[in-house]
């Protein structure tokens, strides 16, 4: 059973989506001295004993989207949160991907943290050859702490260009800090509106460093395959360096469970662009209206997703060992 492993608490309970917008003071207000007034903490967002799944994963799959909060009496939460999540700790997470069949992984740093990545260092460093991470990191990071994160295990930085979580920077005020990171071999990982994908394609376009976009850059599915932002995403990922997570269908959907609307735009992706795309829990599930999915299920989707071996085979093992460059990538598949 994975009780074991994880803190006793309440049934999982709906997060709601209302806090992530919760407002904070402006920077005029602070220097005035007004007290800072912390978003709320949510309920636990995510299940604590997930069903099984049904589809067996192959030898290496990946995780390619997950997150850690916590615990803040050891990881404390950014003053300037955004919002204010319930502990979903490393214990509870590696237990999770036991029993789902998830063998890597790639730990987003998440803004409740915000730009103090030690949460995600050390949830990489309890499987150093199986995760790596995402950080979160200022435009005017120098380079010695670049090569630090990188031999701990970071292979990207993530930029949120989401109203919910606070205004990000532009694209343009980014693309030095890309420059810097292409030595190391990083890419970018961007998560935005669905209404900013055509504006910032040109941009992405010409990046020096491969680009994820994250989560199907968010489009509402009850739009489908023919509104203007995923076909904007389409042609975005007619350029060889971009990627895409099909993550985030419970996100997408405007049905439910098994969220059926959202399956067929992943499908679309997997088909238009097999080698560069990549999947993940978004455990545990922050911000997330309509209540915490079930990660079992979430896994079961892969078989719509990706109907064949080989596509899952692609999406689960071959391009996130690629991308983040886990190591003994080649052991994965038998030589002929």
């Amino acid at each position: 059973s994975m009780q074991a492993s994880i803190p006793s608490g309440g049934p999982a309970a709906q997060a709601g989506s209302g806090a992530a917008g919760a407002a904070r003071p402006s920077a005029a207000q602070r220097a005035a001295g007004a007290p800072a007034q912390l978003p709320p903490q949510m309920p636990r967002s995510w299940i604590a004993s997930p069903g099984r799944p049904v589809l067996p994963l192959p030898p290496g799959a990946c995780d390619s989207h997950l997150h850690v909060f916590g615990p803040p009496d050891r990881f404390p939460y950014a003053a300037d949160r955004p919002f204010t999540p319930s502990a979903a700790p490393c214990d509870a997470m590696l237990a999770l991907h036991r029993h789902l069949g998830i063998t890597r992984r790639v730990i987003v740093q998440s803004t409740c943290h915000g730009l103090d990545n030690a949460v995600t260092l050390d949830a990489i460093a309890a499987d150093p050859d199986n995760s790596v991470g995402i950080a979160l990191l200022p435009l005017d990071v120098a380079d010695a702490e670049l090569d630090r994160l990188d031999r701990a295990g970071i292979r990207g930085v993530r930029f949120n260009l989401m109203p919910h979580l606070g205004e990000g920077p532009s694209f343009a005020a980014i693309a030095p800090l890309a420059a810097r990171l292409a030595r190391l071999g990083w890419h970018l990982q961007i998560h935005c509106a669905p209404t900013l994908i055509a504006e910032l394609s040109p941009a992405i376009r010409r990046s020096p460093v491969p680009v994820v976009i994250d989560h199907m850059g968010r489009v509402d599915a009850a739009g489908g395959i023919h509104q203007a932002p995923f076909q904007a995403l389409l042609s975005l990922l007619d350029s060889p360096h971009v990627h895409v997570k099909v993550s985030g269908s419970e996100r997408a959907s405007r049905q439910g469970p098994p969220w059926d609307d959202a399956v067929v735009l992943a499908r679309a992706l997997v088909e238009r662009v097999g080698d560069r795309v990549l999947w993940g829990t978004d455990w545990p599930h922050p911000n997330l209206a309509g209540g915490s999915p079930d990660d079992g299920a979430l896994v079961d989707l892969l078989a719509r997703i990706a109907p064949d071996a080989a596509a899952r085979q692609a999406l689960l093992v071959d391009n996130p060992a690629r991308l983040y460059r886990f190591a003994g990538a080649v052991a994965t598949r038998r030589s002929t």
